[in-house]
């Protein structure tokens, strides 16, 4: 079962997390991060800044979870540029070691195998950050993704590409196709960490922790990790079944015990 801690907001989220990313950070220099983007995890990146202070963060590796197919990387809402600007440049990460999938047209039909050959280079994903979309996809894996799925490009579905339209001038201008992580990929991660808020993820987050399991919401592939934890605000917690529960197992957690 996945750690579900059920929090007053966004805020607190970020804190507890970013505190979980220092630690790992004190005890792997080199630690290897997955990067996920959207505004789900910025208060995890604001509350890292100033945690970072005094942490050598030279040798952090990071992967992103996905990139638009086709898009110029100089595009402000590339995924190569987000995670510059959002998570690189102010927590003053090398950017040689930060690595986006290749969405260029030009080598893409093997840009998934030279992802997955960078990742196991690096030793694996250390800690991976994910959010969740309203029909349950993680990363960009839509309904009906397989569990043992790799690094691949996809097609993004109507209702995916509404809800990232309003990074961009209109719908029109969100990409049809991505490259993302796969399920077996993300599975591979030693740490998962889930983040959602908000009433219109509650259904998502439902399904994903206490559903079946099935290819119809990849976020329930969770359950089959051995390490994940979920950290959700009150709204987004609001359809849990067990919510009781996931409180007083917080609220009685051993000390000694991390995230």
């Amino acid at each position: 079962m996945a750690e579900v801690i059920i929090v007053t907001d966004p805020e607190s989220a970020g804190a507890l997390v970013a505190d979980e990313i220092v630690s790992l950070l004190r005890r792997r220099p080199d630690a290897v991060l997955g990067l996920a983007t959207g505004s789900t995890p910025l208060p995890v990146y604001r509350a890292l800044q100033p945690r970072l202070a005094g942490v050598d963060v030279s040798r952090v590796r990071g992967f992103a979870l996905d990139e638009y197919v086709g898009i110029d990387p100089a595009h402000p809402e590339s995924y190569r540029s987000v995670i510059s600007r959002e998570v690189v440049e102010p927590l003053g990460l090398d950017p040689a070691f930060i690595r986006t999938p290749d969405g260029s047209d030009d080598g893409i039909e093997h840009a998934g195998e030279d992802y997955e050959a960078a990742i196991a280079a690096a030793g694996g994903i250390d800690l991976q950050i994910l959010g969740i979309g309203t029909d349950g996809h993680i990363g960009f894996n839509e309904p009906g993704s397989s569990f043992a799925s790799r690094t691949r490009v996809k097609t993004l579905t109507e209702q995916t590409r509404a809800d990232n339209a309003r990074f961009f001038d209109s719908i029109d201008d969100v990409p049809m196709h991505c490259i993302t992580q796969g399920l077996g990929t993300i599975l591979s991660a030693r740490h998962l960490v889930l983040l959602a808020f908000g009433a219109e993820k509650a259904a998502a987050v439902a399904g994903a922790v206490e559903g079946p399991v099935s290819a119809s919401l990849p976020g329930s592939a969770i359950q089959l990790h051995p390490h994940v934890t979920v950290v959700v605000d009150e709204a987004a917690a609001s359809a849990l079944r067990d919510a009781d529960y996931y409180r007083y197992a917080f609220a009685h957690k051993p000390t000694w015990q991390p995230l």
